[in-house]
């Protein structure tokens, strides 16, 4: 299947500033980001080609071979269509490859390779009551400062970089392989342009000291487990003068000591004696908003559940408040009395004589093992 237009995938006009891409990128990735739609596989291929389409409209290089050539000049596995001009094939392909490795064919100038910073991840775990109710809080997260002595230049006071010789400042090198003309990273000065003959003591050379720095968070209401924050420019800083990348911050929901979560529904066991599960009435249970009271029906059993609506989680995408499924657990009574034993004796008693419908259930299992038997 033909590859679809990069201009069209984002719906801006070939003519876009770089702005108007960023704007037309942003609104198209959160329209179709997998966080907002799981298990779309629709959505997750579309967020694929926005982002695809975004990271080559966005670099200069990519963007003006695309604009020349189309998707053959910014993807290695297609071919040039004919009509190569005269120069003839393996000029057009120098042109092809100078724009991809950031300079070379037909009089361009190469220049110092522009990196993207690697994204950062930061697990915060939070407590179910704050991810149900949503907070503002700080971090501290590791991050590169420019380097007060030097002031980013990376070369001691009094001194500065000179000039990289191996690659006139360019940043890269050409290397010839047959026809084909392709420029690499300098080895010198990776790709920097220049060389540091004196280093700053302070920084080494880099230009940069590493410090930690606090940053605000707004934890949503109803955010679940495994899920991310993300932080725009808070990643690690680009290499010469490219673009910070992005914090992203990972949700991890401590147990709780009633709670069990399952999507925006909450589950608890509900320990009831005896007595009440027999005869029945009003109980208490909590809930992440407080204490409610509800009514259970004489004759409960243990095992039996009872659904308390809109008392669980309102999620991050959720229109409505998902439920409370309260599980009864009769608890048996220990350390007995030798009159409460008694008692109960006589309670078994009078239950045997009344018969079957006292105890309807263990008189319809005693009925299947007698018929398995027999």
């Amino acid at each position: 299947m033909a590859k679809r237009d990069f201009y069209e995938i984002l719906g801006v006009a070939k003519n876009a500033s770089e702005e108007d891409i960023k704007k037309a990128y942003r609104k198209l990735a959160m329209k179709y980001h997998p966080d907002r739609n799981p298990d779309s596989k629709e959505s997750e291929e579309k967020f694929k080609e926005v982002k695809e389409a975004y990271e080559m409209l966005t670099t200069p290089d990519k963007r003006e071979a695309y604009d020349r050539y189309g998707h053959a000049g910014v993807d290695p596995n297609m071919g040039g269509g004919g009509g190569f001009g005269a120069g003839g094939f393996a000029d057009s392909f120098g042109d092809i490859f100078g724009d991809i490795f950031g300079g070379g064919g037909r009089g361009r100038s190469a220049g110092p390779q522009v990196y993207r910073g690697a994204d950062l991840r930061y697990n915060l775990e939070i407590t179910l009551e704050q991810a149900a109710n949503g907070f503002d809080t700080t971090i501290r997260v590791p991050s590169w400062d420019k380097c007060d002595t030097c002031h980013g230049t990376g070369a001691k006071p009094g001194t500065s970089p000179t000039t990289c010789t191996t690659c006139a400042g360019h940043g890269q090198v050409r290397m010839q392989q047959g026809f084909f003309s392709i420029q690499q990273t300098c080895p010198k000065c990776h790709g920097s342009g220049k060389v540091i003959t004196d280093p700053c003591a302070p920084c080494g050379g880099q230009g940069r000291i590493k410090r930690n720095k606090t940053l605000e968070v707004k934890i949503p209401a109803g955010i679940d487990n495994g899920m991310r924050i993300r932080s725009s420019g808070n990643g690690e800083p680009g290499t010469n003068g490219g673009p910070s990348g992005d914090l992203y911050v990972e949700i991890h929901i401590k147990p709780h000591a009633v709670f069990q979560r399952e999507g925006d529904d909450l589950h608890c066991e509900m320990p009831i004696s005896f007595v009440k599960a027999t005869l029945g009435g009003e109980i208490e249970v909590p809930t992440l908003s407080g204490k409610v009271s509800f009514t259970i029906p004489e004759g409960t059993q243990s095992g039996k559940t009872f659904r308390l609506k809109s008392k669980g989680i309102k999620g991050v995408r959720s229109g409505y408040a998902g439920d409370l499924f309260c599980h009864v657990v009769v608890e048996t009574p220990v350390k007995l009395t030798d009159k409460q034993k008694d008692l109960l004796r006589e309670f078994e008693r009078l239950t045997v004589e009344g018969g079957a419908k006292h105890s309807p259930q263990s008189k319809g299992w005693m009925d299947k093992v007698k018929d398995f038997f027999e």
